[in-house]
């Protein structure tokens, strides 16, 4: 992103976050949108992380087989998660978290990547959304079975930033966590350039998009990856971690949010995508295949 921008970087789920927006705005201003916006992820980590004993999730997922009640917030987010599993025909499934941890992802990413060895253990099934209970402020999770909110998580808090952000002033604000970003506000006239990363050089471009709104979001096997096949994008038919021939898949939508589930819809399918979705997809032999001339008026 070359642009003349004002910008702000912090660390938050695990991750680098970005807030860009308009070079002309006071210091006054982005000090408002800064603070709504490093406050909104320090929240929402804190409800939705697994790693944190004391999370929301992690009191949920103790409780599987038991009526608990949720926030408000958590309830829309499993919704959202339910609502997208059943759109993807499963392929998007918030019930991997026990097949990621067979997997080896049973801490957070730093310490799995400074441990001497990863204890494999069998491919876990998952496909157990369907046996998800949501009524109201309760939810009830089937017995055994743990929520893995992770990416929607992350995608619903930058929608939520970016948002903010803008209600504090600013005409525009980006929000980028990790390469998932989301663009608020009236766009600077020639859009945002954004930077389609390279699989196995993040410091190399595949290519850019501009931005004019909207969310982009990017599922990669190489990212939270710790070893040979071993990464954190499970394929719901196999219980293991994905390989189908696509490597990454980058994807827009109109939320960050939708934006992750449809790049991890695009990872698990493959070109067939192509069809409904403007997306970016590199494959394991090094082909790039994207659609994005005909995303033209829908924000890329």
């Amino acid at each position: 992103m070359g642009e003349d921008v004002r910008r702000h970087r912090f660390r938050a789920m695990g991750t680098d976050v970005t807030l860009l927006t308009d070079a002309g705005v006071t210091d006054g201003t982005m000090q408002a949108a800064t603070g709504r916006v490093e406050s909104i992820f320090a929240r929402e980590e804190a409800r939705f992380s697994r790693f944190r004993p004391e999370s929301e999730l992690s009191r949920v997922n103790a409780r599987s087989g038991a009526w608990t009640p949720v926030s408000s917030s958590f309830a829309a987010l499993v919704a959202a998660a339910l609502g997208a599993a059943e759109r993807t025909g499963g392929r998007f499934d918030p019930t991997v978290l026990g097949a990621v941890v067979s997997a080896g992802y049973d801490r957070d990413l730093d310490e799995v990547l400074a441990g001497a060895r990863v204890a494999l253990r069998p491919a876990r099934p998952c496909g157990r959304w369907v046996e998800i209970e949501l009524d109201g402020d309760r939810l009830r999770l089937p017995e055994g079975v743990g929520l893995d909110l992770g990416g929607i998580a992350k995608g619903w808090t930058v929608d939520l930033a970016a948002e903010a952000a803008v209600e504090a002033g600013p005409p525009w604000a980006l929000v980028n966590a990790g390469g998932d970003l989301r663009l608020a506000g009236a766009a600077p006239h020639d859009g945002i350039r954004v930077a389609v990363e390279d699989p196995d050089d993040p410091a190399e471009e595949l290519m850019q998009l501009v931005l004019t709104g909207g969310a982009v979001a990017t599922s990669s096997t190489s990212r939270r990856a710790w070893g040979p096949r071993l990464h954190h994008l499970i394929d719901p038919s196999t219980g293991a971690p994905a390989a189908t021939g696509v490597i990454q898949a980058s994807a827009w939508a109109p939320t960050c949010a939708e934006a992750e589930v449809i790049s991890t819809w695009a990872l698990l399918e493959g070109e067939g995508t192509l069809d409904r979705f403007p997306v970016v997809l590199v494959t394991d032999d090094g082909r790039v295949v994207t659609n994005l001339d005909g995303a033209e008026g829908r924000g890329v």
